[in-house]
């Protein structure tokens, strides 16, 4: 086939051709790099949501170890501000102990020792341990600690009273029995205090 057409239509031809073809990859390349720019945001947006997730995530946390904190300090402090207060208490009421003891000691019935004791609070309570040959001497301990005459304690409660059987072969005990109890001072107890006046 002869192409008759004059050489300048035949340029225009090829020029339009090549435009055409030209179109259509500059159509591809702007798809392309559209496509990269949504993959991109995409990326970024999520980025930056599992950052702001971990953000929160660890904010969370710091605060709860925050206020874990805060409360172990609380409870410490409360712990110390009660020791400091009971040490104020005992040193301005000035406990006679040794005096105490031997008055506990005198009113112990025959066959009970005291083992122990404790005072849990100075504005009058003390608990006490006592060992007893038997269940029955045990239970006169409290009996003779509350008895209002010996002017020691206003009253004398049994925690617990445990007996243990004797083993085999052990070199005997002669106190079986051990006892717990929980008293209130006597607030006309004269040996108590040291600046406490004497009764009459």
């Amino acid at each position: 086939m002869i192409n008759l057409l004059p050489p300048k239509t035949k340029n225009s031809f090829q020029y339009a051709r090549r435009n055409l073809s030209l179109r259509g990859w500059l159509t591809a390349l702007s798809l392309v790099l559209v496509g990269m720019g949504a993959l991109v945001t995409y990326g970024l947006v999520d980025m930056q949501r599992s950052i702001n997730d971990h953000e929160h995530q660890i904010a969370t946390i710091q605060a709860e170890l925050v206020a874990e904190g805060l409360t172990q300090t609380e409870e410490q402090v409360k712990d110390i501000s009660s020791s400091l207060s009971l040490a104020t208490q005992v040193l301005s009421n000035k406990v006679v102990f040794s005096q105490l003891i031997t008055q506990i000691g005198a009113a112990m019935p025959t066959g009970a020792i005291l083992a122990s004791l404790n005072i849990n609070r100075t504005s009058g309570g003390i608990d006490l341990n006592a060992n007893a040959k038997d269940d029955t001497t045990a239970s006169q301990v409290q009996v003779n600690l509350s008895n209002p005459t010996n002017g020691i304690f206003a009253k004398a409660d049994i925690v617990s009273i445990t007996c243990a059987a004797p083993k085999t072969g052990d070199k005997p005990n002669p106190y079986q029995c051990s006892v717990s109890l929980r008293a209130l001072f006597n607030s006309k107890n004269q040996f108590l205090f040291i600046n406490q006046e004497p009764q009459s």
